[in-house]
């Protein structure tokens, strides 16, 4: 959805925050982080940037490609598009391509594997392998799958991606990404494909065809309450990783990338994670279900809808302090029915004092159909008297 600004809203000053910001004030970054070139860590519950570095700066993301691949075959299978029970075969020029290429789940020639399988490959040991399958039997070619990824990333807004091969394969750098659109890739498989991320996201090992290979994800049995996602090294792209946890309801994204070596790589993950949840803590602004704001509807059943958001309200703030928190509402109205509860409809702007702004979706609470003749000659007529 496209947000002008010409619709901005100032909903409130919140004086329940209201105040000085702490003497403390936004806290020093871990230096565990500081050999890593990009490192960007944000608070999905709030939308808001703890700490960034690089965030924009464009680089090759190796094996975090496959994030796009689950992300895409997700969006099938909600779609009814792709089943988990469905069977895939391995071509034979893919086979004499892919075999044990890179990372793998080891498919022999002329395998028959499940989609459920694949997306575990894919999600648990990084198979290129499986990749490749998954992409030709899902879309017909690489191209039409690499296709679907590009417009799913479009979709949710990374600007500064592309993707040529749905594993990460080096291309030439014909695929690319940043960690601000990788942070937007994660929030959306999380809230998108809640179960099936809880499902194929964060396993610690896979075994496949009798050979058992363990997730080398570096914060799953570090971290608590981590389950993910993603880690990638090419040469040319070093050492990177996409991951989140979630702790008592918050849930934290972290990036880092370009990172020369492994260790520096998990090393910085863990500790930004770490300090994201120590340092930080969160400020309640609105319970779940509570209408934020009624957002105008046009050629619909109702006038109006109310904005909610997916979970509580929350301010993200530095722990310990007390800063000011403006709430803004962004949207593009009137909105255009018809649309179906739970659709995004506008996102709502945190600014805590002395911190980066965040931005989180806001949803229609109910269902408002097209406006028959009926409904359109009633609204014309309200609409005199307001």
């Amino acid at each position: 959805m496209r947000i002008s600004a010409h619709f901005l809203t100032l909903l409130a000053l919140l004086t329940c925050l209201a105040g000085p910001a702490g003497a403390r004030g936004v806290p020093t970054f871990p230096p565990e982080s500081d050999s890593v070139p990009i490192v960007l860590l944000m608070d999905l519950s709030s939308g808001q940037v703890l700490y960034a570095r690089n965030a924009d700066r464009r680089f090759i993301p190796a094996s975090i490609t496959k994030v796009m691949t689950l992300y895409t075959a997700f969006e099938m299978i909600d779609a009814g598009k792709l089943k988990p029970q469905q069977v895939m075969a391995y071509r034979p020029e893919s086979f004499a391509e892919w075999r044990r290429k890179g990372s793998t789940m080891f498919l022999e020639q002329d395998a028959r594997v499940s989609v459920d399988q694949l997306l575990r490959g894919i999600a648990t040991v990084s198979a290129n392998d499986g990749s490749i399958v998954l992409a030709e039997g899902a879309a017909g070619s690489v191209e039409n799958w690499t296709a679907l990824m590009n417009a799913n990333a479009r979709a949710i807004g990374m600007v500064n991606s592309h993707f040529g091969t749905p594993n990460g394969w080096p291309d030439e750098g014909r695929t690319f990404v940043s960690a601000r659109d990788l942070v937007a890739l994660a929030q959306a498989m999380i809230e998108r494909h809640s179960a099936l991320y809880r499902r194929y996201i964060g396993r610690p090992a896979l075994t496949y065809g009798g050979i058992t290979q363990r997730n080398h994800d570096p914060l799953i049995g570090h971290v608590a309450g981590a389950d993910g996602i993603k880690t990638g090294f090419t040469n040319q792209a070093g050492y990177g990783f996409l991951g989140s946890a979630e702790r008592g309801g918050r849930r934290l994204a972290v990036v880092v990338a370009g990172a020369e070596h492994h260790r520096d790589r998990d090393k910085a993950a863990r500790a930004m994670i770490e300090w994201g949840f120590g340092a930080f803590e969160q400020r309640l602004l609105l319970a779940k279900g509570k209408s934020i704001a009624a957002a105008r509807v046009q050629g619909g059943t109702a006038r109006s809808v109310d904005l909610v958001a997916r979970g509580p309200i929350v301010a993200t703030v530095p722990k310990g302090t007390n800063p000011q928190v403006v709430l803004r509402l962004h949207y593009e109205g009137p909105i255009r029915a018809p649309f179906a509860a739970g659709d995004k409809l506008a996102e709502l702007e945190i600014v805590v004092a002395g911190m980066p702004p965040g931005r989180i979706s806001l949803l229609a609470a109910h269902d408002v159909g097209k406006a028959g003749v009926f409904y359109r000659i009633v609204n014309a007529v309200m609409g005199l008297f307001t």
